[in-house]
């Protein structure tokens, strides 16, 4: 006696990409239940026939076409007949772990020394040819969930994964040691080559990511060429920061001096010299501590040659100028002074006149005529 099966529906988990109903034999008028993101398949004798999207369904001869025809019209279709159903479950499920079962083999091509490393990561898949899924992959099979699907792709997922990761290094010249800030373009890459791998047997790769490399750290040649190119960016870096830091350096005493130089223009205006008369002033003063003022007279240097001084300092410049004058006046009064001391004043004098015209008291012209009166007085 044939079981009768009042409601068919989906019974599996959202881990589960097929699914098959234990009722084979149900009647006619039966209620199919498809839900979204379902597919349900009737298959007889071994052979997919019609196909059901989401819905709800009457199991009878106009709405199973392909099967119609093996009802028992004798008793009005409700005789029951012998068949299976297949639920299909097409949502995209993720988080589906993938690695490689071995190192793969391949030369770097930056520093260009043999390597061996594994990949490992996460995958999205789901159906996308329900047909082709169960003819290809799950024959007799009630049952296809995620680790079994995977295991059936396992084999020629690792051969392909480990030959695409190599050819994509290759192809990009990745840099072992900057791998990881290529991650999203290694699994891109990866991800367009293994999709016509998938869709062969009905299944979609919707994502595809590489999220770890594990590199041969314990190799003393890996760790040689890893302290070199990380060195090369070390002494990059020092050098730049070392230039950084005397630019700064420059600046910081650059704007130091405009300081300095803002703050003694303040006080001289302040003040009301120039820094012309400054200099002046200073000169001036060390002509005065070296006893030197008392030749001004001898030299024709009067009050007019310090006039452009002006101010306070004009005024300290002048009283000296006269003090040297009234010296002078005295010294016309006593003795001559000896050849040989007449050669030793005139040398102290020509020191002094140099000191002048350097310091831009007195002009070349004036130096030249000081000197020639100089030379006349002594010859």
């Amino acid at each position: 006696m044939s079981q009768i099966a009042e409601v068919i529906k989906y019974e599996g988990d959202n881990s589960t990409f097929i699914w098959k109903h234990p009722s084979e034999d149900f009647n006619s008028l039966t209620q199919l239940i498809v839900h979204e993101s379902q597919e349900a398949i009737f298959f007889m004798n071994g052979q997919a026939l019609d196909l059901f999207g989401p819905g709800r369904y009457t199991l009878e001869t106009q709405n199973i076409p392909k099967i119609g025809k093996v009802l028992n019209r004798a008793t009005g279709d409700k005789s029951p007949f012998h068949c299976e159903v297949y639920f299909i479950n097409k949502t995209e499920q993720m988080s589906i772990k993938w690695g490689t079962d071995s190192k793969v083999q391949y030369v770097e091509p930056t520093y260009g020394f043999p390597i061996s490393i594994g990949a490992s990561g996460e995958m999205s898949l789901s159906v996308g040819d329900s047909r082709k899924v169960l003819i290809k992959l799950v024959g007799t099979e009630k049952y296809l969930g995620q680790q079994k699907l995977v295991s059936f792709f396992r084999a020629f997922l690792m051969t392909r994964v480990k030959t695409y990761i190599a050819q994509v290094i290759k192809a990009n010249a990745i840099n072992i040691f900057e791998i990881d800030e290529n991650l999203a373009t290694f699994s891109e890459n990866i991800h367009k080559l293994l999709i016509p791998d998938f869709a062969e047997y009905g299944i979609t790769l919707e994502r595809f990511f590489v999220t770890t490399i594990v590199k041969p750290d314990d190799d003393s040649q890996y760790k040689k060429f890893k302290e070199l190119h990380f060195r090369q960016y070390a002494d990059i870096a020092e050098a730049k920061l070392r230039q950084q830091t005397d630019l700064i350096y420059a600046q910081t005493e650059a704007q130091k001096l405009v300081i300095d130089s803002q703050a003694m223009a303040t006080k001289r205006a302040q003040e009301g010299y120039t820094y012309a008369q400054e200099r002046g002033f200073d000169v001036a003063e060390k002509v005065a501590q070296n006893e030197a003022v008392g030749q001004f007279t001898n030299m024709g240097v009067g009050l007019g040659t310090m006039a452009g001084v002006g101010g306070v300092v004009g005024t300290v410049v002048g009283t000296a100028v006269n003090g040297a004058m009234n010296d002078s006046a005295a010294a016309n009064t006593t003795p001559t002074a000896q050849p040989q001391d007449d050669m030793a004043a005139f040398k102290a004098k020509i020191e002094k006149l140099t000191m002048m015209k350097d310091a831009g008291l007195i002009t070349e012209e004036e130096f030249g005529n000081m000197k020639a009166k100089l030379l006349s007085e002594i010859f």
